[in-house]
């Protein structure tokens, strides 16, 4: 038990302090978010603002003005664009999901790293440690997890900057959210990674996963407004709940599909979790040297 207790520490210890001194990842991770939210909060985010809403010019302003003030017409559409987004800006809505997807990314990182483990020998030195397989990947999978919710946590900090409408007090329980969505895909990431040997092939799947889950989980958009066959993918995507939670507790937006509430998202969330971890672990328990 102790040596499995040591090796836990040990494999957290290590991640954290591989991620300590690498300040490409660092920056990589956090530039990425901060790109899509200023060419795309702020640029696609003016489309919905109120001081730029014009009505169009082939509607005679002059007759219409008679009957009904212009600046009314232009607050009922901002308040339109803002019930969308579930009572918050356009901007505000876009942070609070790319705080979920800065994890979400960061979290297939880890199954990177295995690949690179493999072919330095480092993954051999740890199949044939004196501890348990599980409680080996599983030290990986918290250690990158909790890098993951750092990094999170950066780009609410630098949210702060941009918006006054992040709720401070609901930031260590969105945290909490972003932890187990992290595991989860920690999990899956290191358990396709083993079925790797090298980065090209690992990154072309990873691709093909990360794209669709990306943009069905309401990061860029409300789901409610999606079309029927993409909200049933968006139902069964674990990303959707950890964005619709952590945007919950940072601003308070309930935009989303009825049945979605944070209780049955952090639910779902463990079960993802908990499913993945473990198929994690078993996968890397049945790894042989020569893999």
């Amino acid at each position: 038990m102790s040596r499995d207790l040591d090796a836990l520490i040990a494999l957290i210890y290590r991640q954290l302090k591989r991620w300590a001194v690498s300040r490409s990842r660092i920056i990589s991770i956090i530039i990425q978010p901060l790109l899509w939210i200023i060419f795309l909060g702020l640029g696609f985010g003016a489309v919905f603002s109120a001081q730029n809403i014009e009505l169009p010019s082939t509607i005679d302003i002059s007759t219409i003005s008679k009957y009904i003030d212009p600046s009314i017409i232009r607050s009922i559409i901002s308040k339109y664009f803002t019930e969308i987004f579930g009572g918050v800006d356009y901007i505000t809505f876009l942070i609070t999901g790319m705080v979920a997807m800065t994890a979400f990314i960061g979290s297939f990182i880890s199954g990177i790293s295995v690949i690179w483990d493999k072919q330095f020998g480092f993954l051999k030195e740890t199949l044939v440690a004196p501890a348990s397989r599980k409680t080996i990947i599983l030290g990986r999978i918290i250690g990158d997890s909790i890098i993951n919710t750092v990094q999170s946590l950066i780009i609410i900090l630098l949210a702060l900057l941009i918006t006054n409408q992040i709720n401070l007090l609901g930031i260590p329980i969105a945290l909490l959210y972003i932890f187990m969505m992290s595991l989860g895909f920690t999990g899956l990431g290191v358990a396709i990674s083993l079925k790797f040997s090298s980065m090209e092939g690992f990154q072309m799947i990873v691709n093909l996963l990360t794209m669709p889950l990306m943009f069905m989980s309401g990061v860029f958009y409300p789901i409610n407004t999606m079309p029927d066959w993409m909200k049933v993918i968006a139902i069964i995507n674990p990303l959707t709940y950890c964005v619709y939670g952590t945007r919950y507790w940072l601003a308070g937006v309930k935009a989303s599909l009825e049945f979605m509430n944070p209780v049955t998202s952090l639910i779902i969330l463990i079960l993802f979790t908990t499913i993945f971890t473990i198929l994690a672990m078993f996968s890397f328990e049945k790894t042989t040297i020569e893999d």
